[in-house]
């Protein structure tokens, strides 16, 4: 989240406040993009206009849908160097892409990971702030082999090539969006989906989680709410406050692992810890110690505490 000025912050919060100019303020901020979707030649006529970024660099074909309405389009993702993908010709390959449309009737950039042919389960995966779908997509290809899931993304609106522009009502339509395209293109049922949302990623995440049932539940760097966040000596949730994770989570009925770092900058750890403790579905948490927003990922512990909770404690109760 980008600071503002005390000054900002105050009118922001009492002038009176809009919950969507709190959330545009303080929370998002797409990258220009890094990926563009372009029509595969072979599967379709291609239609005129590509959509996303230019200077491409490297490439891949993938699987891929159209917008409702529009008849059956199937599209390549391209990367651009920005993306820095990691991997060879053969994973970009195996990416599928596609876009769906949300309620609020902007189109969602969609990305579906076979990272594990026999796996069980498959994560719907809300990322950060300041990245888009190219930027993550080497991260995915390497958490999905490594905790044997596939992994299924998408791009809030204004992010990547999602029209639209961000706001907090978007984030909700647009994992909504998500969450039905897994369910009816894949044929995914909910007992076999993961949610998982870092950092911003966790308001959509939380919104959907405590509306259906899943198979369970991944807060990494979560807030508590916006104004806990810009204020942190805030003790209660106020009519215009956004993101009020810490009103949903409990509403949760599925079980949910939290990790932070315990030296997070941007998000401080005691959110994290007001949220496990409303959490009545909450497993053995991941404290990080020493970890900040943006580092979890590099300490050992991140990968054996999710492997143990897919591999162990999802197993017990899915048994």
């Amino acid at each position: 989240m980008n600071g503002l000025s005390v000054s900002e912050l105050c009118c922001l919060f009492c002038c009176p406040p809009c919950p969507s100019r709190i959330a545009a303020k303080l929370a998002f901020l797409p990258p220009e993009p890094t990926y563009a979707l372009l029509p595969d030649l072979e599967a379709a006529p291609a239609p005129s206009v590509a959509l996303g970024a230019s200077g491409l660099r490297s490439r891949g074909s993938g699987g891929g849908g159209g917008v409702g309405g529009g008849g059956e389009v199937r599209w390549k993702l391209h990367l651009t160097e920005r993306a820095e993908f990691q991997y060879t010709q053969r994973e970009l390959d195996g990416i599928e892409v596609f876009l769906t449309r949300s309620s609020r009737g902007n189109k969602v950039g969609c990305m579906y990971i076979r990272c594990a042919p026999s796996a069980r389960f498959t994560v719907l995966f809300s990322h950060g702030n300041a990245v888009d779908l190219g930027q993550m997509s080497s991260f995915y290809i390497g958490l999905g082999t490594r905790i044997n899931c596939n992994i299924f993304s998408y791009d809030y609106s204004g992010y990547g090539v999602s029209t639209g522009k961000p706001s907090e009502k978007n984030l909700y339509a647009d994992i909504d969006a998500a969450w039905q395209a897994l369910r009816t293109r894949y044929g995914i049922s909910p007992e076999n989906i993961i949610l998982y949302g870092q950092s911003i990623g966790t308001v959509p995440t939380v919104d959907l989680a405590s509306r259906y049932e899943c198979a369970a539940v991944v807060l990494h760097s979560p807030l508590t709410s916006g104004m806990r966040v810009a204020f942190p000596d805030t003790k209660k949730t106020y009519c215009f406050d956004a993101f009020p994770n810490i009103e949903k989570v409990s509403k949760i009925t599925s079980p949910v692992l939290i990790i932070h770092g315990t030296e997070d900058e941007v998000i401080d750890f005691s959110h994290g810890l007001a949220l496990y403790e409303r959490c009545p579905k909450a497993v053995e948490p991941l404290w990080v110690e020493g970890a900040g927003h943006n580092d979890i990922e590099l300490y050992s512990q991140y990968l054996e505490r999710l492997r143990r909770f897919i591999g162990q404690d999802l197993a017990t109760q899915h048994a």
